[in-house]
């Protein structure tokens, strides 16, 4: 079992900065490539971007790369989700999940755990 607890999120303005931190416990989180997705009120959760165990593999949605990082730090068991130049349209709640395979990372039924979510509200 990996527990994960997301943080970080809150409102900012649009074109602003913000990075959310997703922290496990349980397992080794070496062990688990990562993923964040995200839900907005009404629509179905969606990818935004992996990071493999070692961090050595990152893969992100189109819509939000070259403006999002995801990072991980093993020795903190902590991965985190870089977001810059923020949009109106990405408000939602953002997730992290946490999955032993580094394959098909866009699927989020894939994930076997899940945490329980932080609101980012980006105001126009």
């Amino acid at each position: 079992q990996v527990q994960l607890v997301e943080s970080g999120g809150g409102l900012v303005q649009a074109g602003g900065s913000l990075r959310l931190s997703c922290a496990a416990s349980g397992r080794t989180f070496s062990y688990y490539a990562v993923g964040w997705f995200r839900q907005a009120p009404g629509k179905e959760r969606e990818f935004v971007a992996a990071i493999s165990r070692s961090g050595g593999n990152t893969d992100y949605a189109e819509s939000v790369k070259g403006r999002f990082t995801i990072s991980r730090d093993n020795a903190k068991n902590t991965a985190y989700l870089q977001m810059n130049s923020l949009k109106p349209e990405e408000t939602a709640v953002y997730y992290c999940a946490a999955r032993r395979q580094y394959v098909d990372v866009i699927i989020s039924r894939e994930y076997s755990y899940w945490g329980q979510g932080t609101q980012v509200t980006v105001s126009s």
